[in-house]
């Protein structure tokens, strides 16, 4: 438990409240006479020792509740043994199910902690594990929701994710030398299979309650806060906010492309324009000038992670388009899949949805910025010419794959203009697996957009005019 109080003072200091060395001693001394049996007097005591301003209690309040509770309910899917699960399923019984739960007993006690607690459905000791592996961990590095699946991997790691698994194919392989038919060791697979699947979750689902703990204090403005914080209500405010945006920008840029649209001097009609009364005054004529309207090409990223991030800039390009001769839309998650349609046929906020939905690529996926950008590149470079604005939407979170640079220095050589819109604060690139350092050498302008007040300040940078 010391621990705990000293990691839990850490994420007091990056939610704003200063917290001495001091005063985490006096909390462990404090914790050590009254024990943590008693829920409410624990608190006290922490509250007591830790805080000394009354405008940090709420956010003591927070970060308590979110670090010392649900630990254990993280877990809620693991609801049964294996062995408990295939009696009642009636997929074996008799002998069989019998010589699978014999085999479970005999090999158990050879197997890793996280083997054993999965195949007991053992919720508490499932907590006590994954509590030790994040203590291994340093998650004060977790800056924002976007780090979930690279500290999920090394949450995994550190609970023995991969022997677990060996040990439970070691008991598939056992079945069948024992002679299990192949549907029984089917069903027997198919069921660990499941039961790793709800770990993963759950270790992905705790990260991200200790990465809600960590989040640093912010405005409550909407326009101020960050996207991946945004509820429902305050996704539509955004989105609001972003359209009266978007037509405030049109309207000067409109403005803006009349007041140049003079070129240069016309001296023939000048001339002729001056003769009845001999140019005095001079009224000079000038050639008519058409501004050129550039093509616009959208790559957006729509998994979950950067999903309010892609739908506000969806929104802003969109109601912008009519500054554009052409607007594309392409979205992805490792699939590359184009949405121009949905925003010809509907309303823009229904063709949002659509693209956002999972219509065109599979949103199961993860995320694949490497394999996006070659597909894209490989299908689409034809199209790009020196009139086009490319403008990729996302984090660059790539798990690991290749990046595939090249690809996005095929469309810089091609292109107008190749933007970067990152939802990421830029201390983050590099971390993990983010390929943004990488990236933004290939790009002409790489922007980190991480609320609507950061697009309003950078508005005019993203339409070429």
């Amino acid at each position: 438990m010391d621990a705990r109080i000293v990691e839990f003072a850490e994420v007091l200091r990056q939610n704003g409240v200063r917290v001495s060395t001091s005063e985490v001693q006096d909390a462990l001394r404090a914790t050590a006479e009254v024990g943590v049996q008693d829920r409410a007097l624990f608190r006290s005591v922490l509250r007591t020792t830790l805080v000394k301003r009354e405008l940090d209690v709420e956010t003591f309040r927070r970060a308590f509740d979110f670090f010392f509770s649900g630990a254990a309910r993280t877990f809620e899917a693991i609801d049964a043994s294996l062995a408990k699960q295939l009696e009642e399923e009636g997929y074996l019984e008799g002998d069989l199910l019998k010589m699978v739960i014999y085999q479970m007993n005999l090999l158990a006690p050879e197997m890793s902690p996280l083997a054993q607690a999965i195949l007991a459905g053992d919720r508490a000791r499932l907590a006590q594990i994954f509590r030790q592996a994040s203590l291994q961990l340093d998650l004060g590095q977790l800056e924002s929701p976007l780090q979930t699946g690279f500290f999920t991997r090394r949450l995994l790691a550190g609970a023995g994710m991969e022997r677990a698994r060996s040990d439970l194919k070691s008991l598939e392989d056992e079945l069948k030398a024992r002679g299990l038919h192949a549907e029984g060791v089917e069903i027997v697979s198919r069921h660990v299979a499941a039961a790793m699947r709800k770990i993963e979750d759950a270790a992905r689902a705790e990260v991200k309650r200790q990465s809600e703990a960590r989040i640093r204090r912010r405005t409550d403005a909407v326009t101020e806060k960050p996207l991946h914080l945004l509820t429902q209500a305050e996704v539509d405010q955004m989105e609001a906010a972003v359209r009266t945006l978007a037509e405030k920008l049109k309207s000067r840029m409109i403005r803006k492309q009349r007041s140049h649209r003079r070129g240069s001097l016309n001296v023939q009609r000048t001339l002729r324009r001056n003769m009845p009364w001999d140019g005095v005054p001079m009224v000079p004529m000038f050639r008519t000038r058409r501004p050129e309207r550039p093509e616009l090409v959208v790559l957006c990223d729509v998994s979950d992670s950067v999903r309010n991030a892609s739908r506000m800039m969806l929104l802003f390009m969109h109601t912008l388009q009519s500054l554009f001769v052409r607007v594309r839309s392409f979205v992805f998650v490792s699939d590359v899949g184009e949405v121009t349609q949905f925003f010809k046929d509907l309303d823009v906020s229904e063709a949002i949805d659509a693209a956002t939905a999972g219509r065109t690529v599979s949103m199961s996926a993860n995320s694949n910025y490497g394999r996006a950008l070659a597909d894209f590149t490989r299908d689409h470079l034809g199209s790009i010419t020196r009139r086009t604005t490319v403008m990729i939407i996302g984090d660059g979170r790539n798990n690991y794959n290749a990046s595939n640079a090249w690809a996005l220095k095929d469309l810089k050589r091609k292109a107008k203009r190749v933007l970067w819109i990152c939802p990421e604060d830029r201390g983050n690139w590099g971390i993990g697996d983010s390929e943004m350092l990488t990236y933004e050498k290939h790009c002409t302008q790489a922007v980190v957009v991480t609320s609507v007040s950061d697009l309003a300040r950078i508005a005019e940078q993203l339409v070429p005019v």
